[in-house]
């Protein structure tokens, strides 16, 4: 590969040396930051020789290139730019400064709902199920188990003020405890409960605080409330920091905090954006059932665009506040019909296609939307094909109107798809199940009769020879496992990039040793700089990615260690990395290791070759 080419062919499409900020890269992926994304030549960028995938996150253009070969682009990128290097944490701040305030507004949601994500899956299921059992078994309804497994399960939402006011102090930089002062002080057992209020016999109590009169009532079923008043919370308490002598200001900061944060809350924010909040969640409502679903077919079509301007995350809020008022979350619907129409439209695309790269791409973004995550199949497949998403819009539609009509919810948020049916109504099994065949089929039908492939022109600059010569056979090399641990199906690992398949086809590896070993006979061709990957060429052109760890290059090498350098020659079952699992998972990273063929289209198959667990050294993978 010309890797200067490579280089000046990513920059001939971007707009221009003005229209470039920033540039850094990982171990597989070139991530710039534009000035204006609408110059940048998308479709050109995809197909750059040596470019395997380009797509918008978080403010930043990203172009999967793959290990061993990113750094080597990047080296001739910067030459071709004149920039100087950056990290990709300089990187991840230039885009976050660069987006649009509403944007960062809406990340920011996101950020404070996706942590407590596990916690409102969780109960949500042991709802639905313990309500099941009520229902099948009347005598279990009334007994002991009952009563302790429901309070188990509505825990999560009945102090859900709390975990929310948490996760937000982390997210705006303030101290948790502090937030969870805060939360709990909204719901504190001296008020009434939000919940009760309807049924309180006599006057509302109240409270005279200089001249406001204050309902004792708690704020249990409110989310946005708590937000706003942990965002001020933070705010004070940085400010105090920064005035505060050190000497008192282990104790002044948090009273005076926690004080005056209590006393605005109570006194405005609550007041005023609890009233705001149950407008919103009233106009959400009557959006999802009003005109026989039109509504929901209005929603169900936009969602997909919604993702794309990554705006998806507000309606967490919406869904935590329909939950916290003791009903169903009706809103869950909507985006799993939006979700699988697009895993229908991906689909038809993969079956259809005779790009291999299509192909390749396609068929496992559209297992990935099944199950949720629709970003793959979004960016990767049908928004630059346009036709794909469109009629997966379609089908959204028609699906998210039936979901509506049929009455569908779910008891929490967070997952949708195939693993919806963990947390949708026990009795609308069925409705749901109808909802993904007919949101996924229509875009399916819609995408096989609408999209017809373009065929790619030749090069202009290639003559096609006199007399085509015949392909040399590749040899079908044997992959060894790299260490010892439980295999995981590669579409499992926990990092979309690399279970969709566009870097490459493999397994996931859940280690039990903390240590890599060469898979073969071959050459390091590359080692990541935070030494928690590495590439592996075997003399018989098979080229392997073994990352340990999903996010670990956050860690910037704590943890890790590399007794190999790029260009080293090494045997099978000779150490390449030494890391710390102990220190992987205090970080909050998973462990799974990721083991890639990155180069599977120069093969007309693979295999794995492992059970359920393999030893380092054992065989894992063949190719042919």
């Amino acid at each position: 590969m010309d890797y200067a080419k490579c280089a000046a062919e990513i920059f001939s499409h971007l707009g221009g040396r003005e229209n470039l900020v920033s540039a850094a890269h990982c171990a597989t992926r070139l991530r710039l930051v534009t000035v204006d994304n609408s110059k940048v030549d998308m479709k050109a960028l995809e197909n750059v020789e040596g470019v395997k995938g380009v797509f918008s996150s978080n403010g930043q253009l990203q172009l999967i290139i793959g290990t061993g070969t990113v750094n080597k682009v990047y080296d001739e990128f910067l030459k071709v730019t004149g920039m100087t290097a950056a990290t990709k944490d300089e990187v991840k701040a230039a885009a976050a400064a660069r987006q649009p305030l509403p944007q960062r507004l809406i990340k920011a949601l996101g950020d404070v709902f996706v942590p407590i994500l596990p916690a409102i899956v969780a109960s949500g299921l042991m709802m639905g199920l313990v309500e099941a059992l009520g229902n099948a078994i009347p005598s279990f309804a009334g007994s002991d188990w009952y009563g302790f497994l429901d309070l188990v399960s509505g825990a999560a939402f009945a102090y859900l003020p709390v975990l929310v006011a948490v996760s937000a102090a982390r997210v705006f930089g303030g101290n948790i405890f502090l937030g969870g002062v805060l939360g709990l002080c909204m719901i504190h057992s001296s008020l009434i409960n939000a919940w009760s209020v309807a049924s309180y016999e006599g006057a509302i109590p109240t409270w005279q605080l200089l001249f406001f009169t204050v309902k004792k009532v708690g704020y249990q079923g409110h989310v946005i409330p708590v937000i706003i008043a942990v965002w001020l919370m933070c705010q004070i308490e940085k400010r105090l920091h920064k005035i505060v002598p050190e000497v008192i200001d282990l104790f002044v900061t948090p009273l005076v905090t926690v004080l005056s944060t209590a006393f605005l809350t109570f006194t405005i924010i609550g007041p005023i954006f609890s009233t705001a909040e149950t407008y919103i969640l009233a106009f959400a409502q009557w959006l999802i059932t009003v005109g026989f679903g039109i509504g929901s077919l209005v929603m169900g079509a936009i969602y997909p665009l919604t993702v794309v301007c990554g705006l998806h995350h507000m309606y967490n809020v919406i869904e935590a506040g329909l939950l916290a008022e003791g009903g169903l979350n009706i809103w869950m619907p909507i985006a799993s019909a939006a979700n699988f129409a697009q895993c229908g439209a991906c689909l038809a695309v993969a079956l259809k296609s005779k790009n291999p790269k299509n192909k390749t791409i396609a068929i496992p973004s559209a297992l990935s939307a099944a199950l949720g995550i629709t970003e793959p199949a979004i960016f990767g497949v049908n928004l630059r094909l346009v036709k794909p998403l469109v009629c997966g819009m379609i089908g959204g539609a028609v699906g998210a109107m039936f979901g509506a009509i049929m009455g569908i919810g779910a008891n929490a948020y967070g997952v949708t798809g195939i693993p919806g049916f963990l947390i949708v109504d026990s009795h609308k099994l069925l409705p749901y199940a109808l909802l993904l065949v007919i949101s996924g089929g229509v875009a399916f039908a819609l995408t096989w009769v609408v999209w017809k492939e373009e065929e790619a022109p030749a090069p202009a600059s290639e003559k096609a020879p006199a007399v085509p010569a015949a392909p040399a056979a590749k040899a079908a090399p044997v992959v060894y496992a790299p260490l010892s641990g439980s295999v995981v199906a590669r579409t499992d690992i926990p990092d979309e990039t690399f279970a969709s398949g566009v870097l490459g086809d493999g397994v996931g590896i859940e280690p039990t040793v903390g240590e890599v070993v060469s898979p073969f006979d071959g050459v390091i061709s590359t080692v990541a700089e935070t030494r928690h990957a590495v590439g592996v060429t075997g003399p018989d052109g098979v080229e392997m990615l073994i990352h340990v760890g999903v996010d670990t290059v956050a860690m910037k090498g704590e943890g890790f260690q590399a007794l190999v350098k790029e260009g080293d020659a090494v045997k099978k079952g000779q150490k390449l990395l030494a890391f710390d699992l102990d220190k992987i998972r205090a970080a909050g990273h998973p462990t799974v290791t990721t083991v890639l063929v990155t180069n599977p289209d120069d093969y007309s198959g693979l295999t794995v070759e492992a059970g359920a667990a393999v030893s380092a050294g054992e065989k894992l993978l063949s190719l042919c």
